[in-house]
């Protein structure tokens, strides 16, 4: 009850403050109100969270009206609360979670305080807790698998009881919940898969068993924990795809079929005229997933970036620079009533509608991929040479055969160079604001990236068809929505003026993360953790390693050791082996990634952390008796136990304006609240 007690409050304390928005709330509560709105977007990640997030605030009267544009604007009268209580809720979980699994782990009551007073207390688990963000929901289904997983563990010598089933089927359950709202949920995924595995292993070696029962053993396994989760995590993205049925931001992502599903969207229910034609305004969609729209726009490429001409890119977005005009290889397009239709073949001229430039290309190099050509747009009022020519060719047509619209996978050949108009995938720099890039390859083999398809199509003098026949069904939109999700992730760049981080930097707490306010006029929270905490984790982390060496090595010879040694020796082996596992599996991976980091990507490995110092110290302070004899020990091993809860109080005093938000001078000034307590030069509170 006391941890719960002091769970809630520490996490709802001030959840409405300050009344503006916060950080990455600009993202998540936007996405929130999508969900509300029913309007399709795009993000990285899976859609759980934003699901759960506008759901609790549809539930507590939040309309879904706000914009979210950027942190600092004003809530105002909007209700906000509840989707900020909601994910502090989720967040209070976690020290309740920690306690039972530590408790289930150890059988030690002071162990699992020792870890409930380290995450209650930490101002960096708080703050993440108490704003719209996936963090604290990601966290609590994190928490929730491993609890069931150790729960279902426990119940090893009750096999198929109806408690055995209820933990193996709520291990699935929090395991599909945990990847439903990142992908980083696979970390736990593969921690529960690796105990599973160490499990069937076990009982593969219970010669009491039957081999029958041990294929029921993993029969029930692969139920709870692949199928189970596998029809969840597709249930959750089933109900995303139902709720957002109207068009939104993220339509340009997808390709022009999946398009074609929602609602107000120009392709959805939408006719245009079948055949391409000269004469036609039309917008050009490359095949390759999150390939883009042909796109240009005034700006030029840099000095040293190819021949200074006007920028050609891929974009994701719809946008009237995305239009092209469609003109025959001479300057003329037929002025009859009919207007001729462009077969496979033909020698082409695209015109940008906005800038009035052709599309061109020639043999300066590629901006990014060096062996390619680069394309630009040249010319004036269609004027042009004779590198802007290229050759239409419907991919397994022959000559003569027609361009239909949507369906037919098109590629252009460049006429003087022999290359292929190409989307590369790689994102531009900031000159090419971020866009995609186009190039014109050498290599002619048939692939997404060089593959087109005419996507929206105009001419008045050409007779409309219905485009209801592209609806794709589930599965196609399924595979295409996590292909453009992994491509999105992997292509994540920094913002201006933000610190991109270090794994290294997050267990010494080198550096925490602005949520709000800069100057003394506004009110400033800093996602840090508690340095106390943090540092005793990271302490107990070699603590760890040297006790369980130190007892290996005393089992294996043979060391005269009482059962409670023994016991405790078992408990670092196991126990803490299984949480150090954790810890690794939501760490170690983040060195591999390419993507741009945060220091908030550490914390679901700081909960494991946490745990496993619980272990660690209890089992050091009750190591007491091999240096003193009872009471003196037991006197040495209280005083550590209030030593160590006065640290972290006293810290958690010092340091929660960080996370309950503070106002008035900075850090560095006389008469702040924080004067003094800047210990790292790179904390920027």
């Amino acid at each position: 009850m006391l941890v719960v007690g002091l769970s809630f409050s520490t996490r709802l304390y001030k959840i409405a403050e300050p009344p503006h928005v916060c950080w990455d709330e600009t993202h998540f509560g936007k996405m929130g109100s999508y969900y509300i709105n029913r309007t399709f977007f795009f993000d990285v990640h899976p859609p759980l969270g934003k699901m759960l997030i506008g759901l609790a605030g549809y539930m507590t009267g939040y309309d879904g009206t706000f914009p979210f544009i950027k942190p600092g604007d004003k809530y105002e009268h909007h209700n906000y609360w509840g989707m900020r209580g909601f994910c502090a809720v989720l967040g209070s979980f976690l020290p309740i979670f920690a306690y039972l699994i530590v408790l289930e782990l150890s059988q030690s009551h002071t162990a699992a305080l020792i870890t409930a007073t380290l995450l209650i207390f930490d101002t960096g688990c708080i703050t993440i807790s108490q704003y719209i963000l996936l963090d604290p929901i990601l966290m609590f289904f994190i928490m929730a698998a491993v609890l069931s997983m150790v729960k279902f563990s426990r119940q090893r010598y009750r096999p198929f009881s109806a408690s055995w089933w209820l933990w193996l089927i709520l291990t699935g359950v929090n395991l599909a919940g945990a990847l439903g709202v990142k992908f980083v949920g696979l970390f736990v995924i593969l921690l529960v898969g690796l105990n599973t595995v160490w499990d069937l292993w076990r009982l593969l070696g219970d010669l009491s068993l039957s081999l029958v029962e041990i294929a029921k053993h993993f029969l029930a396994r692969v139920v709870g924990l692949i199928l189970l989760p596998l029809l969840l995590y597709v249930t959750i993205f089933a109900v995303h795809f139902v709720v957002l049925n109207k068009s939104g931001p993220g339509d340009g992502f997808f390709s022009s079929a999946f398009q074609s599903r929602l609602i107000g969207n120009n392709l959805h229910n939408a006719s245009m005229p079948e055949y391409l034609a000269y004469g036609s305004t039309i917008t050009v969609k490359n095949l390759r997933i999150a390939g883009g729209y042909l796109h240009s726009h005034w700006h030029l490429y840099p000095e040293g970036v190819g021949a200074k001409q006007q920028q050609v890119t891929a974009y994701l977005h719809k946008d009237y620079n995305n239009v092209w005009l469609v003109h025959r290889q001479g300057d003329i397009d037929s002025q009859s009533g009919t207007p001729d239709l462009v077969r496979h073949g033909d020698i082409i001229r695209l015109e940008h509608k906005e800038t009035t430039r052709n599309l061109h290309s020639h043999l300066h190099e590629a901006p990014l991929t060096k062996k390619h050509f680069q394309v630009t747009g040249y010319g004036i009022n269609g004027t042009g040479d004779i590198n802007d020519l290229w050759q239409v060719e419907v991919c397994g047509g022959r000559k003569g055969d027609l361009v239909k619209v949507l369906r037919s996978k098109v590629r252009f050949l460049h006429r003087a160079t022999g290359c292929v108009l190409y989307s590369s995938g790689k994102t531009l720099p900031k000159w090419g604001w971020e866009q995609v890039e186009v190039t014109c390859s050498p290599y002619l083999k048939e692939t997404p990236s060089s593959q087109w398809n005419i996507e929206d199509h105009i001419n008045p003098k050409l007779p409309n068809i219905s485009l209801s026949v592209l609806k794709p069904h589930f599965l196609e939109i399924l595979l295409e929505s996590h292909i453009v999700m992994i491509r999105g992730n992997s292509g994540l760049k920094p913002k201006d003026n933000e610190m991109n981080s270090k794994p290294w930097h997050w267990p010494i707490n080198y550096q925490g993360l602005r949520f709000s306010g800069v100057n003394d006029t506004e009110y400033r929270v800093y996602l840090l953790g508690n340095p106390v905490v943090w540092w005793v984790n990271l302490a107990s982390l070699g603590f760890y390693l040297i006790m369980v060496s130190v007892a290996s090595i005393a089992l294996q010879r043979g060391f005269s050791l009482s059962q409670k040694k023994i016991e405790h020796a078992h408990v670092l082996k196991s126990e803490g082996g299984l949480l150090l596992l954790g810890w690794l599996l939501h760490y170690a991976p983040f060195y591999t990634m390419g993507r741009v980091l945060y220091y908030h990507h550490y914390f679901p490995a700081m909960l494991f952390n946490s745990m496993l110092t619980g272990i660690t110290l209890d089992i050091l302070l009750k190591g007491c008796d091999l240096l003193l004899r009872p009471p003196y020990s037991d006197w040495l091993q209280r005083v550590g136990q209030m030593v160590f809860l006065f640290s972290v109080l006293y810290s958690f005093y010092l340091f929660h304006p960080l996370s309950y938000g503070m106002t008035g001078p900075l850090a560095h000034e006389l008469g702040s609240v924080m004067a003094g307590l800047k210990w790292m030069n790179t904390w920027e509170f």
